[in-house]
């Protein structure tokens, strides 16, 4: 497809500055079965070129699904006429830096390939999820998904770039839903759609499947029984299932740079992060270490390269609590005189890449898990999240868990069903008095972070350790 895409690019009848051509081409399998009955069955495909065009310190995107010389040069046509007509309203000119050239090859770590398992062999799978759900009547409802995509994407351009990059994607998911009368509880596998990773089957078939299967049901029938979540302010530990929605909503949204901007405001919201915080604003405490790193492998956002030519690299956005660096792309940096991260991202061969997150992690600290929860006199631990409520500036939150367990005198007691915390970004954040170590630190990751206007729901991935917040105001369903 290089070959292809250089020759279309050499055709090309365009005056600009910088051409560039994004090819994708995707196919999707979604499997959901609900009690034990197969519920969804779909294969997607889609394909197409994305044309960018530099004029004037402009750029224009136009996209096309037929890949021919005259269907690209049309779209090349309409790009440049967008770039011009844009270029009387530009804000800041777009350098001819932030397109840099790219020569580079990824593929996903694999183990075990899709066609590892039959598709009857999945059904059958998740079918016997469904079943292990079942511990109780008590359930009433069950449901197993399994959602595998194999995505490449080709990127050349008139500066020389000849890039090529293969992802096998995966993502998981399982829960059982309980009753008693009123009561409902829902338990899942860290929450809805959490297990997701670049690899193959060995991520649906885990040596501990069937053991964490039959516990998730088995938490569902707990929490029935179980006392509400206190209303207090008191230590909170979160597990790194729920670590993934903390860093997701309070630090990886506030520092996307187009929000700080002001570019997102229409459609999500801004940022309480101004321009002058970066290199000095204390965002947290001094064991807040959080990186962008695409080189994890078998993260769910893991590349070599982002949608413009970028070279990924591991970098820290907040370092011992001073906030460094934004998420952004290089005309993002330009526009707003601050570093930011290869973290320009597009959701499909038709929409133009914009800022988003990639890998957002927390850094491991010291103490296992044990050692961890021994360090707590009187405190809360929660896991999985269940729902979530913050306001458009990423300053005030609202968080609800699946499930959680009191902390008395250092050690886990009883379980207490809808728990919930709530706090501000920067005090939240500051409050973190102790972080695990690595033997403690799970990636998860989501297929579903929306952003922009036409929506793009982009792949991101979050690693995190156990971590403990001190002086949080916890409560229960009822508060």
């Amino acid at each position: 497809m290089i070959v292809e895409l250089s020759n279309l690019l050499s055709a090309l009848n365009v005056s600009a500055d910088w051409i560039g051509l994004r090819a994708t081409q995707e196919a999707s399998t979604h499997r959901t079965v609900r009690d034990g009955i197969p519920e969804y069955n779909r294969t997607t495909t889609t394909q197409g070129i994305m044309v960018e065009v530099l004029v004037n310190g402009q750029i224009g995107y136009a996209a096309t699904n037929l890949l021919t010389l005259e269907s690209v040069q049309a779209a090349a046509l309409t790009a440049q006429r967008q770039a011009i007509a844009a270029s009387e309203w530009n804000i800041h000119p777009t350098p001819l830096s932030a397109r840099p050239k790219v020569v580079e090859d990824y593929t996903s770590p694999i183990l075990k390939p899709f066609d590892a398992l039959t598709p009857g062999e999945i059904s059958e799978i998740l079918t016997k999820i469904c079943q292990t759900l079942k511990v109780s009547d008590q359930i009433v409802q069950t449901s197993a998904t399994a959602i595998v995509t194999e995505t490449e994407t080709w990127f050349v351009s008139s500066n020389g770039s000849e890039a090529h990059q293969k992802f096998w994607m995966i993502s998981t998911d399982y829960s059982a839903t309980a009753q008693e009368g009123a009561i409902v509880q829902r338990r899942s596998n860290n929450g809805g759609l959490a297990h997701c990773y670049q690899g193959g089957i060995e991520h649906l078939v885990t040596p501990d499947l069937w053991q964490r299967v039959k516990q998730i049901g088995d938490q569902a029938i707990e929490l029935l029984t179980a006392e509400e979540c206190p209303t207090e302010t008191t230590t909170l530990v979160l597990a790194p299932d729920q670590m993934l929605l903390q860093i997701h909503e309070s630090v990886g949204h506030p520092l996307e740079l187009d929000r700080i901007l002001g570019d997102e405001r229409n459609y999500a919201g801004g940022s309480f992060i101004k321009l002058e915080d970066f290199g000095k604003r204390v965002y947290g405490s001094p064991l807040m270490n959080i990186t962008f790193d695409p080189t994890v492998p078998g993260e769910f956002a893991s590349y070599r390269f982002d949608d413009t030519g970028t070279p990924a690299t591991r970098e820290y956005l907040i370092k011992e609590g001073t906030l460094m660096r934004g998420v952004g792309s290089l005309e993002s940096q330009a526009r707003a005189g601050v570093l930011g991260v290869a973290s320009t991202r597009a959701s499909s061969w038709n929409r133009p890449p914009i800022d988003r997150m990639g890998n957002l992690n927390l850094e491991p600290g010291s103490g296992s898990f044990e050692e961890t929860i021994t360090s707590v006199d009187r405190g809360i631990f929660m896991e999985a999240n269940r729902s979530w409520s913050i306001d458009d500036q990423r300053h005030k939150f609202q968080f609800s868990c699946e499930y959680g367990r009191l902390i008395e005198q250092g050690k886990l007691t009883k379980t207490v069903r809808n728990p919930n915390y709530r706090g501000v970004t920067p005090e939240f954040w500051g409050s973190l008095i102790k972080v695990g170590d690595r033997s403690t630190w799970q990636m998860y990751g989501t297929p579903f972070c929306g952003k922009g206007e036409p929506n793009q729901a982009i792949r991101v991935g979050h690693g995190s350790p156990i971590a403990v917040f001190a002086n949080v105001e916890v409560f229960g369903g009822g508060a």
